[in-house]
């Protein structure tokens, strides 16, 4: 013990030196910041961006149901912003017997819509018209004066047989005036006038 005290006293500037330099040291590193630590890297907004880029593809596409006088009706998936003219490509195109003229092509489809092309003498209501296509709400009707077999088949009630006569009676009698003119077919009673008159146009 008594060395070590003899030791101090000996060098005891020395060792007041070096500690002196050991704080400047210390305070020199603190300072200049190298002592703190690096904040860790975050990716909390990682996920968000995925979860964004899968939005954004979901609202980048809409879904239409294609009907009517199409080569392929059914359920397409297009872009965003696409028009009727890419609904019609994608559903084959128009079939021979399609009205074109009632579709407005330009029209920007929307998602959950439905598209109805008309057939030759068929007739749309003034909504659909504006619009070019029509949806489920819809009411399209035939023409019993300019309507081919095919067609009037497509209304409810009426099959082949009754689709024959109502051609028949057209060559002999011209053009109905009225849907109850039907009333003169055979198998057209008043119930079944009342059923498809809103399907049947003149």
């Amino acid at each position: 013990m008594q060395q070590i005290k003899e030791l101090l006293t000996m060098y005891r500037r020395e060792v007041a030196i070096a500690g002196i330099v050991l704080v400047a040291l210390v305070g020199v590193f603190f300072a200049s910041g190298r002592g703190r630590p690096s904040p860790m890297p975050t990716a909390q907004n990682q996920p968000v961006v995925a979860h964004s880029s899968r939005a954004a593809r979901r609202s980048s596409t809409v879904v239409v149901d294609v009907k009517g006088a199409v080569n392929k009706p059914g359920v397409y998936r297009l872009a965003h912003g696409d028009r009727v003219a890419e609904a019609v490509n994608h559903a084959g195109g128009f079939r021979d017997d399609a009205d074109g003229n009632q579709v407005n092509l330009a029209k920007q489809v929307s998602d959950q819509q439905m598209i109805y092309i008309p057939m030759k003498g068929e007739h749309i209501n003034a909504d659909a018209n504006s619009g070019g296509v029509g949806d489920q709400s819809d009411k399209k009707t035939v023409n019993l004066n300019t309507a081919s077999k095919g067609q009037l088949t497509t209304i409810t009630g009426i099959g082949d047989k009754k689709a024959d006569l109502i051609l028949a009676y057209r060559q002999q009698h011209g053009q109905f005036e009225r849907v109850e003119d039907l009333k003169n077919i055979t198998g057209f009673g008043d119930k079944t006038i009342a059923k498809i008159k809103d399907q049947l146009s003149v």
